[in-house]
């Protein structure tokens, strides 16, 4: 009994494996027109054409832009090492010609970054002026829930019309698929690929679809495809309060924290109380704190506690992402089971994070997205699943103990589900993106991208 289940597993893997590969097949391999991009003449940058359905490609077609800075040293060069910063909403295109990548891999591998569908170049969706004065984001009651319903609706309406046909095809299988029509056009036989944040969620939908064309892939901080609506909250609201703690063990141990020998976490209440009394105060205090404790910078957590931080800091981070308000309701919103359909189901989500989350009220990013996806109609495109990838090699996944973006745990989780196809590498410390974070966690990736070699199950933790 047990041989016949692992002979029908194995058909229904292969079954699955011919299905998603079929549309790309069909699709023959076309060419990138590469020129000096116009604001970086280390890089190439060029357009791909693509179908704008995979499931249709002798149908309508869009361009997709790429750009790549070649190996500098091409005698040894490796191979094409494609590249994603994640958000959504950071242009893959531009990573691939930043400084972020040691000199070793700039000098070894063509680095290729591809903008998805709603990115960048690759048909940008903006809708950012569509979502001025929004209802709150915690609707006290049912009024109040149904009012970000409507204004939701309202969004979703405008930002289709406005962006035409890409909106309904941005999810991150589509990606995954426009990403080999990339490595086809570079005529790579197999790809390297590196991915940060929500670039993980197009690097597990790849190694499912292609892990045939995988050579390595890097996970870094990852977002787990896998997670139910709860999870993906929940874990998210633990992290928060985890990394919060982290921040008080360094107060009580450091004196030139502004908070040293004080009830940290009385303060911290104090100055909520205190935000409460301006529009808006509470939920931009919490913001600030979630986005300190992300980079980590603990001396401005401590300065917006005592009243000493600023907003702007906040307001900086997120140029990174120019327009990740709008694309994420064509791509997170259709990769997650993110459907609240009324306010006893918010109100049951709100409780569960309260619960699991007493110091920082849950978490600002996650409670955002799934409330962002309020009013999104049907199910997701790319529904949520259990990672399926018997045709990857050993993917190296890696992230950061005390993460409040993305959650040890789901990285955790993704080497629970394919133990043999990947490794976990564990950052002792803190923050979110791991690669630059110590000579360890750099020289482990790049040993594994550049050799295959997989490094050792931990990097210890650097003060940050």
């Amino acid at each position: 009994m047990r041989s016949t289940r692992r002979a029908l597993a194995t058909l229904v893997a292969a079954a699955m494996l011919v299905s998603w590969a079929g549309p790309a097949d069909a699709e023959p391999a076309r060419s990138i027109a590469w020129a000096p991009c116009e604001d970086n003449p280390e890089g190439e940058c060029g357009t791909l054409s693509v179908p704008l359905d995979w499931s249709r490609p002798r149908g309508p077609r869009i361009d997709v832009a790429v750009a790549r800075h070649k190996a500098s040293d091409p005698a040894r060069r490796v191979g094409v090492l494609m590249v994603d910063p994640g958000g959504p909403g950071g242009s893959a295109a531009a990573f691939a010609l930043s400084r972020l990548f040691s000199p070793e891999i700039r000098a070894r591998f063509d680095i290729v970054g591809l903008d998805s569908r709603g990115t960048g170049n690759s048909q940008p969706i903006r809708c950012a002026d569509l979502m001025t004065n929004p209802p709150s984001s915690y609707p006290a009651d049912a009024a109040a829930f149904d009012a970000l319903l409507g204004f939701n609706r309202g969004v979703l309406e405008k930002c289709r019309a406005r962006s035409g046909p890409i909106f309904d095809h941005a999810d991150s299988a589509t990606v995954a698929q426009d990403m080999d029509a990339v490595r086809r056009a570079l005529g790579e036989r197999k790809i390297s690929y590196f991915g940060l944040s929500y670039g993980t969620v197009f690097g597990q939908l790849y190694a499912e679809k292609f892990g045939g064309h995988l050579r390595a892939m890097v996970l870094d901080s990852v977002v787990d495809h896998s997670a139910d609506a709860r999870r993906f909250v929940g874990d998210r609201a633990v992290a928060s309060d985890d990394s919060f703690v982290e921040f008080v063990k360094w107060c009580d141990r450091t004196e030139s924290c502004s908070l040293h020998g004080q009830d940290v976490y009385q303060a911290w209440e104090a100055a909520l109380v205190r935000a409460g009394g301006e529009p808006l105060g509470r939920e931009r205090l919490i913001y600030s704190m979630y986005l300190s404790l992300r980079d980590p910078d603990w001396n401005w957590s401590a300065r917006l506690i005592t009243g000493a931080g600023a907003d702007a800091r906040a307001a900086a981070t997120l140029d990174f992402t120019p327009n990740y308000e709008s694309v994420r309701l064509t791509s997170v919103c259709q990769d997650f089971s993110l459907r609240i359909r009324n306010f006893q189901e918010y109100y049951r989500m709100r409780a569960e994070e309260l619960r699991l989350s007493s110091i920082m009220h849950g978490s600002p990013l996650g409670h955002d997205e799934a409330v962002a996806c309020v009013g999104v109609p049907g199910a997701p495109a790319n529904p949520p699943h259990r990672l399926n990838i018997p045709a990857a090699p050993k993917i190296l996944v890696i992230n950061a103990k005390h993460d409040p973006t993305t959650p040890y745990e789901w990285a955790a989780n993704i080497h629970r589900m394919a133990p043999r196809n990947t490794a976990l590498l564990t950052y002792e410390g803190w923050g979110h993106i791991t690669y630059p974070r110590s000579d360890c966690t750099r020289g482990g990736v790049d040993a594994y991208l550049l050799d295959l070699e997989v490094p050792a199950g931990s990097c210890p933790a650097v003060s940050p």
